[in-house]
């Protein structure tokens, strides 16, 4: 094992996983909803490994219909099959990155029709929903998880699983703005396998479509900072309705988070997504220091990190952002 792939997860628990996964003959790998270059990363990473050992495995997000475009360039997307085309009943269940099985959407029930399921996560507020659970909240991505289960495992890393794993690392950390001690030197490692982080990031985090710009716009003008929230730390947020967000990708409308975050009066910052044009809000959260948005979202029935969490509420906006204001009260 290299110097650089930290011990980030107990060694009973990535034993029992490699156990699991080389008597697996039949696996299917679930990613979360609304899928995100970490869950697909690892999802794929994970399905590339146990492929290349024989095993007959697929990979699967609920929901929307289709992979994010920036994700369109990763390797092995072969193994991705549609939400309705999973097997009913395999051997193990894999998840990725899901701190629930509500993350898993209409898949979740697969859990239940498996033999066995092994659940990998770096979500603090996770649920521990499978048979074996590997989750290292210390941990900056899912990708590093599974970076560390595969030098376990003796999975050697080449350009197709570093393309994979990088990709989960550079998004979870912003561009390693939110690293932890290593996450260089795992970054170092893979980009040692020849692929082009530059390219991996631009694709993922800096290419938008023109009509971004006037989406932005409409949105920043809707942002409100109220200074008082949060015990004084002051709460920003911003509002994306639904006839904003038509014709946008998911990319562009979890983007506006990132830019909101940077108001520099206020400690938590706050986006809310209105789905088809109903009173459910995705509400996404951001902190700096002194917040635990992840409690603050589990209060509301969602969950996360420290510093990025979210959850999903039902109202009319202005109770919802009225909820949110008690909840950071009481954080």
């Amino acid at each position: 094992m290299s110097d650089d792939s930290r011990a980030l997860a107990e060694p009973v628990e990535v034993a029992r996983a490699i156990e699991m996964l080389e008597r697996a003959s039949s696996v299917t790998v679930l990613c979360h909803v609304q899928p995100d270059a970490d869950t697909i990363g690892s999802g794929l990473a994970i399905g590339t490994a146990l492929e290349r050992r024989g095993v007959r495995v697929q990979v699967a997000f609920a929901a929307p219909s289709s992979l994010p475009q920036s994700m369109d360039d990763m390797p092995s997307r072969h193994l991705l099959v549609d939400a309705h085309d999973v097997a009913e009943t395999v051997d193990l269940v894999v998840t990725v990155d899901a701190g629930s099985r509500d993350r898993l959407g209409s898949l979740a029930d697969r859990l239940d029709t498996a033999s066995a399921s092994l659940v990998i996560d770096h979500h603090r507020s996770n649920t521990r929903f499978g048979t074996v659970n590997m989750v290292v909240a210390s941990a900056e991505s899912t990708t590093a998880v599974i970076a560390n289960l595969f030098d376990r495992w003796g999975v050697e890393i080449d350009a197709d699983l570093a393309h994979l794993l990088y990709a989960g690392l550079v998004t979870d950390t912003g561009s390693f703005r939110w690293v932890r001690p290593g996450s260089h030197l795992l970054a170092e490692r893979l980009l040692a396998t020849g692929i082009d982080g530059a390219r991996i990031a631009r694709t993922l985090l800096d290419t938008h479509p023109f009509n971004w710009l006037p989406m932005l716009g409409n949105v920043l003008g809707s942002a409100a900072l109220l200074p008082d929230a949060a015990d004084g730390g002051g709460l920003v947020y911003a509002v994306i309705r639904s006839e904003d967000a038509a014709g946008l990708r998911s990319e562009e409308i979890e983007s506006v988070i990132d830019i909101v975050r940077t108001t520099s009066e206020a400690e938590v910052a706050a986006v809310l997504k209105q789905q088809d044009f109903t009173s459910v809000w995705v509400v996404s959260l951001r902190s700096k220091t002194k917040v635990d948005v992840s409690a603050v979202a589990y209060t509301l029935g969602g969950g996360g990190h420290r510093n990025a969490a979210g959850y999903t509420a039902t109202g009319q906006l202005d109770d919802v952002i009225d909820a949110l204001c008690k909840a950071l009260s009481s954080s």
